[in-house]
Order: structure tokens, then sequence, then C-alpha cells
């Protein structure tokens, strides 16, 4: 756990574990294709549903978010967030709230991001309309979630025993549309760099060499891999999106 005071779940993953630095990462690129979002805009205000750890809120506040609100249910990881990264910068705020009823006003965010938590849910309609409540008219919403044709290939079945739902880019686009949002784009998530080129060379993938056994079972070549991976060994892309990692849906409310 490296000292970390959040426990590992299998729902979530955490900065500063050196395990962990695949998932992590692999996290993080949805987190910087939203900051890129927010550095558009004059100060705005942002909201995480379903934050997590609370890693995101830091990222999105520096990429010039006037206001961060960051929604957790779990009180133990709310109050994390709050003394590690609210209390560190006043743009940041956590909340524990249900995703169904976020505590804020209508038409008050101007971009929404909810990473690795729609496959989670229970209410995925009435969890979009929540999301569709908060966000002004022609604000942004950035969803993210594994690839179900990669993460759990051969079954409708999710593997993931956290999981209700996984989708499809197809199905993904098709239940965002489907909940009133105009889906801008969808954007798959790639190994790159030194990543790919391990699989090239070992003629496997590294997600299923990295879910077949805990860590403290795994090679010493492949845990190698994982401490040393680096943002740049991951890629946003619209390209082969039946074969990605994970989805980005990028999408607008409508005016």
């Amino acid at each position: 756990m490296d000292g970390h005071p959040l426990p590992l779940t299998g729902e979530r993953t955490l900065p500063g574990i050196a395990d962990e630095r695949y998932w992590f990462l692999r996290h993080v690129i949805a987190y910087r294709a939203a900051a890129e979002a927010v550095a558009e805009l004059t100060a705005p205000v942002v909201l995480d549903a379903g934050c997590g750890e609370g890693y995101g809120l830091e990222l999105l506040a520096a990429a010039g978010a006037g206001r961060v609100v960051g929604v957790d249910l779990d009180a133990a990881t709310v109050e994390h967030a709050r003394r590690r990264y609210a209390a560190a910068d006043e743009r940041i705020e956590v909340l524990a709230a249900e995703l169904r009823e976020v505590p804020l006003e209508d038409d008050h965010v101007e971009v929404a991001v909810s990473f690795q938590v729609i496959e989670h849910l229970h209410d995925i309609p009435g969890f979009l309309a929540e999301l569709r409540r908060v966000t002004r008219p022609g604000g942004q919403v950035l969803i993210a979630t594994p690839n179900r044709l990669t993460f759990t290939p051969g079954s409708d079945t999710p593997v993931n025993p956290f999981h209700t739902v996984e989708f499809t880019a197809a199905e993904l686009t098709a239940t965002l549309e489907d909940a009133g949002f105009e889906v801008v784009r969808v954007l798959g998530a790639h190994h790159a760099g030194r990543l790919r080129e391990v699989e090239r060379e070992r003629d496997a993938s590294i997600p299923a060499l990295l879910g077949q056994a805990p860590a403290e079972q795994w090679p010493d070549w492949l845990r190698a891999v994982v401490h040393a991976t680096v943002e740049e060994d991951f890629r946003l892309g619209g390209d082969h999106l039946d074969a990605s990692l994970d989805l980005l849906a990028v999408c607008r409310e409508p005016a």
C-alpha cells in the first residue's frame, strides 16, 4: 500500500502506489483531456461526479477552473479528499452525496466530468439526467469508462464484480444520446511508448497479465514495466475505438 491512507478496494486507483502506477496513469489521461477543456474557458465551475481519492480535482483546478466541486458517496473518501486537496486550494470543494442527487443548483457548472464511474451505477438514466440538470446549456460533459470489448472480451457480463454494465463505443454513444446529450466525439485510450513496445516484444496483453495474479506474484519484468509507466505510455485518439482500452465521450448539453 506504500502508506496511502485509503485502502484499495478494486473500485478505484490511488496515487503514490508503485504497483498501481499503470492503472493510475491510465485514469489520469482522461483528466488531462478534461483539463484541456477547462483551460479553454475563463475560470469555469467544474464538477467531478464520483471524484474518488480526489487527485483529479487538483488537476482540474491547476488547469484554470474557478471552482471545482467533487462529489462522492463514501464518507472516508470525502474526508480524505477534503484534507488532502480542498484544504490546500480554496477553489476545491468536496461534497458527500448520491450522484443522482448532486447538491448543486440547476445549470451551475460549465464542465462536468465523471471518469470510471458510470459502469458502477444501477440507475444510469437517473445519473445522466442529474448531470444534465447541473450543466449549463452549451456546457461540456466528459464520461470515461472501460471498453467492454477489451475489458471483458467475449462476454456481456462484466468480469469486474463491481461493474453493473460495460459499454462498447456504439453503446456508450447511444446511451448518452438517449439521455439527451449531444455526443461531440468519442475517443479511445491506447497503449503507446514503452507499453506498446513491451506488448509487441512479449506478444502479450499487459492488462490481462496484471489481472491474472495479485501484484506480489507478478514476474519481475512486469513489475518493472508497471513501476516505470509514464503518461506518455498512453494516448487518446478517435481511431480503432473497438480495440481501445477505455472510452472517453465528450458531450455537450444542448443550448
